[in-house]
């Protein structure tokens, strides 16, 4: 599915089915896309600052270099997404699933990771300045930045 680019900021796209959708370079900043299904998605270069995320499912969708800038992701399912060079600084991911998701490189600098599952995430070169990581959860095959110490962070390994 290739949607046009003109649906930009704001729109409203509650519960759309938008799986293995192709948008691009679109900017949907401010969007509405609460519960939507974005399963395999094309995102690359994605504007998406400050969209409402809520419980969407991203399942395998590709959001290299997205601009998840202040974005709320609660409850989202981001399983085996692509997030390299992702913007997700004070992105809110409050119980997001996040397992298998790959994130080298991204920035979630005053993200809210808080009951996060991280779960075979690799976060390789992640920026996690002032990262809440309080209660997350991740397994051993979770890789980190170097020097990053989870536990320390509040992060539980299962």
């Amino acid at each position: 599915m290739s949607l046009p680019l003109s649906i930009g900021p704001g729109v409203d796209l509650t519960r759309a089915d938008l799986s293995n959708a192709d948008l691009t370079g679109a900017d949907l900043s401010d969007a509405n896309l609460n519960r939507a299904d974005l399963t395999g998605a094309n995102l690359k270069d994605v504007n998406l600052s400050r969209a409402k995320l809520t419980y969407v499912n991203l399942h395998r969708a590709d959001l290299t270099n997205v601009n998840l800038l202040g974005a709320d992701l609660t409850g989202a399912k981001l399983t085996n997404v692509t997030l390299n060079d992702a913007n997700l600084s004070d992105a809110n991911l409050i119980v997001a699933v996040l397992t298998g998701a790959s994130l080298t490189g991204a920035n979630l600098a005053g993200a809210n990771l808080m009951i996060t599952i991280l779960s075979g995430a690799d976060l390789t070169g992640a920026n996690l300045t002032g990262a809440d990581l309080s209660g997350a959860m991740y397994t051993s095959q979770t890789l980190w930045p170097d020097g990053f110490d989870p536990a320390k962070a509040g992060a539980l390994q299962l």
